[in-house]
C-alpha cells in the first residue's frame, strides 16, 4: 500500500507555518481542518496553511510537500487511530467509534489517491473557497526538472 508523508525540501515550512510538520510524517490533505472558517478568517500563517498545507498525523503540524511511501496495514490501523482520537479531542466528534468512521474515510481518500502512483512522487496542493463557499481541493504532481544541469560557478583546487 502507499501513503502520503511530508518531505521538506528547505527550512521555508517553519517560517510559513504556525506549526510546521517534520519530514517523513504520515500526511493528509487534511481540508477538515478549515471546516469552520470563512475566507475572512484566513490570514497570515493561517491563510498559508489553507492555501497549500497537507496536515500531518503525528504533529498536526503543515507541509508544502508530501510524497509517496509505502505503508503497511499496521501502520493504517495507527493513523486511524490517531486521527480518530484528535477528532474527538479536538474537533468535538461525539465518540471514538464515530470518529474513527470518518478518520478511515479521510485515510481511504488518501490511499486511492497514491494506490496508481510511483514511490517518491511528490504532490502539492492548492485549496481554495469556491463561489458557493465550498472548500476545494487540488492536487498536482510536481515534475523533477529535465534540463541538464548548470555548470558550476565555483570550483575547489587544491
Amino acid at each position: 500500500m502507499k501513503f502520503l508523508k511530508t518531505i521538506r525540501f528547505d527550512l521555508s515550512d517553519t517560517h510559513v507555518f504556525e506549526l510546521a510538520a517534520e519530514p517523513d510524517q504520515w500526511a493528509i490533505p487534511g481540508g477538515f481542518y478549515f471546516a469552520e472558517f470563512k475566507e475572512s478568517d484566513l490570514k497570515g500563517k493561517t491563510k498559508q496553511a489553507f492555501s497549500n498545507g497537507f496536515l500531518s498525523l503525528e504533529t498536526f503540524g503543515f507541509s508544502t510537500f508530501a510524497s509517496v511511501a509505502e505503508i503497511n496495514s499496521d501502520e493504517i490501523s495507527g493513523i486511524s487511530h490517531n486521527l480518530a482520537q484528535r477528532f474527538v479531542e479536538a474537533y468535538g466528534a461525539p465518540d471514538l467509534k464515530s470518529a474513527l468512521d470518518v478518520a478511515e474515510q479521510e485515510i481511504s481518500f488518501v490511499l486511492e489517491m497514491c494506490n496508481d502512483t510511483p514511490i517518491n512522487t511528490v504532490f502539492a496542493l492548492s485549496r481554495l473557497f469556491d463561489e458557493t463557499g465550498e472548500i476545494r481541493e487540488m492536487f498536482r504532481i510536481i515534475e523533477a526538472p529535465h534540463e541538464a544541469v548548470h555548470t558550476k560557478v565555483w570550483e575547489i583546487v587544491e
